[in-house]
């Protein structure tokens, strides 16, 4: 189990990591999701034992290992930037490990033959790596850190630099190697579908601190806050400031959006309203739906999908629907708000939750 307690790292007068407490344990999966620059290689390198925190501890399997050198933990890193040797074959690339560690020659073979099968590098073993695709040079790297029998292996943004079709391929197969090797593994991006597709638990960063952890599906549909909302939201989220009265939030215009039923008992005033771009939509999804009336700014098609960029009441949506809809430039149309799907956040951007009855 690997603990960082109330963890603090500051460079000169610039705080890189605030105030971080974070348990993750053996055999799971945790992501670091965060735009560039919210600290996410940072915390990294405090867990690897790379930097050493300004305040607080870091701990694994209940001993402190604050200060201890990169070295002496068992550990494994594979960067944005993969890193193979490009004189040795990739049998050798991922036996390099277990050979530094003074491995026999029998366990070496099963190691890395077992490791390349489980990554698909099998047929690839006698090669070079740069004679490689970029996919598989990746997968190389992270055969080598898979063999390397390390308790923690931390991936810094990994697929960054690779083409679409690579990453949707490697991405898939990740979480399977995940669960064949047991560890803890620690995957930082900037790409919120990508979180979601890897499952596991995931930490949303923002400016150095940690806003959520927990099951990624779970942080996803519940933030606690509306940074996290939006840190968890690719395209941007929906938000509006709208006043509730009764068991309505008015829009402009007259227009009455329900309050979701477990939150009716909550005080009127003003709230913060968020939702994400494919909860917009075209047509009518439901009985519940509230029509609204927008003005289109710029339609983006991609083929199967179309972004939609509107301007209601001063404020900027997207909404996200499939298929091509090609509309014209300050065009309105009319799209319909699911109450179903709304978050509410109060002045200070807290999740609203549902009042509690008087005992």
């Amino acid at each position: 189990m690997l603990e960082l307690r109330n963890v603090t790292k500051t460079v000169g007068a610039v705080e890189h990591i605030r105030d971080v407490s974070l348990t993750l344990q053996h055999g799971s999966l945790n992501v670091l999701l965060g735009p560039t620059l919210s600290g996410k290689t940072s915390l990294m390198r405090l867990m690897a034992g790379l930097d050493v925190p300004t305040s607080g501890s870091v701990w694994f399997d209940g001993h402190d290992v604050t200060g201890m050198p990169v070295q002496k933990r068992k550990i494994a890193m594979v960067y944005q930037q993969f890193i193979n040797y490009p004189a040795m074959s990739v049998y050798e690339n991922i036996a390099s490990p277990l050979r530094v560690a003074g491995a026999e020659q029998g366990k070496i073979d099963s190691q890395v033959r077992e490791a390349a099968a489980l990554l698909k590098l099998t047929p690839y073993l006698d090669r070079t790596p740069l004679s490689l695709s970029g996919g598989q040079q990746q997968r190389t790297a992270l055969a080598r850190a898979i063999v390397k029998n390390a308790s923690l292996v931390l991936l810094d943004e990994p697929l960054a630099n690779l083409d679409y079709k690579l990453r949707e391929e490697l991405r898939a197969e990740l979480p399977r190697i995940f669960a064949a090797a047991g560890t803890i593994f620690v995957y930082a991006t900037t790409e919120p579908h990508e979180a979601l597709l890897l499952g596991g638990n995931t930490a949303t960063l923002s400016e150095g601190r940690i806003t959520q952890f927990g099951p990624t599906i779970d942080v996803f549909r519940k933030p606690v806050d509306l940074v996290t909302a939006r840190t968890f939201a690719d395209p941007p989220l929906n938000t509006i400031v709208l006043a509730k009265k009764g068991v309505d939030f008015l829009l402009e215009g007259g227009v009455k959006l329900p309050v979701p039923s477990e939150l009716i008992g909550i005080a009127d005033g003003n709230y913060t309203i968020g939702f994400q771009p494919h909860h917009l939509s075209l047509e009518r999804p439901n009985a519940s739906a509230v029509p609204v009336r927008a003005k289109v700014t710029i339609t983006e098609i991609t083929g199967s999908e179309s972004f939609i960029h509107l301007d209601f009441a001063d404020v900027r949506w997207v909404m996200l629907t499939h298929g091509i809809r090609d509309f014209e430039t300050d065009e309105v149309v009319e799209v319909f708000i699911d109450p179903r799907h709304i978050m509410v956040f109060d002045e200070h951007g807290h999740a609203v939750t549902a009042p509690k009855l008087a005992a």
